[in-house]
């Protein structure tokens, strides 16, 4: 596995993480088990949220990381219907107490909601004070909501503004005409989560999947670790995919040893172009 520093923070994180966005639909003791098994290939970054089973995902993240703790790099959301000052701190305990942890790696923003950033962030600065979260991060927030942000809290340091979580696959890439840079700029992480898109990977029935299964055949690989190389090429990329199944954790893994040439990465380019820069950004 490969590692780098996550934004601002001093923590080593893999590049190649865990998604957990409707693990509760899928087989508790197998999710269980591929959860492990990340967690063995040393994928320490594990991403769930209160909203993913309404908490149920939490707590299957927590039958998994048991007496493995140190080992992760563990990072959960607020809903914004819950980010007041007062219902952030709430939700955060809440959200230990399903995680059975006392603190969280990174704590994020899921979307703006109606609640002024101010509160929010007053509640993150208490919660990092009083040691529940060790930094914290928003997720789809476009430039003109990172510039707020920024001006809200002045200066980017490792228990602040650390990250960016946002949608970013082959077919949505609408981050790297503004987001991208403005986090590069500032010394952000960016974590693409849904990096292999929502159902909508390319086959090699398309002429964009024959490209990347062509690429794959040439590093004894897989299509979606080629996905995933060109993702990751970025230095501030992260990359979060859910897999439920044993099997699928190991291919991702992978990827973290895939190294895609500049040909490579120019077809891949070509097949699928970032399209014209969008006027916000799409939020799931």
């Amino acid at each position: 596995m490969q590692y780098r520093q996550f934004g601002p923070t001093k923590k080593k994180v893999a590049v190649i993480g865990q998604g957990t966005w409707n693990l509760e639909q899928e087989d508790r003791a197998q999710a269980l088990a591929a959860l492990q098994v990340g967690l063995d290939l040393g994928m320490n970054h594990i991403d769930t949220a209160e909203m993913y089973g309404s908490g149920k995902v939490e707590e299957l993240v927590a039958e998994a990381i048991a007496g493995r703790r140190n080992e992760v790099f563990l990072v959960s959301k607020v809903l914004p219907e819950n980010a007041s000052r007062e219902g952030t701190v709430r939700a955060c305990e809440k959200s230990l107490g399903r995680l059975r942890t006392d603190r969280l790696d990174c704590y994020l923003l899921h979307w703006r909601g109606e609640y002024a950033l101010e509160d929010t962030f007053a509640a993150f600065d208490q919660l990092h004070r009083e040691g529940k979260i060790l930094s914290w991060g928003v997720s789809n927030f476009d430039v003109a909501d990172l510039n707020e942000a920024l001006e809200i809290i002045g200066t980017i340091d490792e228990g602040s503004l650390v990250c960016n979580q946002v949608l970013y696959h082959l077919k949505e890439r609408a981050i790297e005409h503004a987001v991208i840079p403005w986090c590069d700029e500032r010394g952000l992480a960016v974590v693409a989560y849904s990096p292999f898109g929502s159902g909508d990977f390319p086959d090699g029935r398309t002429r964009e999947g024959r490209v990347l299964q062509e690429i794959a055949a040439a590093h004894d690989g897989t299509p979606r670790q080629v996905a995933l190389s060109f993702l990751l090429a970025r230095p501030s990329i992260f990359a979060i995919p859910k897999a439920s199944k044993p099997a699928h954790l190991t291919d991702n893994a992978k990827a973290a040893g895939l190294r895609l040439n500049e040909e490579e990465i120019a077809r891949i380019d070509q097949a699928f172009p970032r399209g014209p820069r969008p006027k916000e950004l799409p939020t799931i």
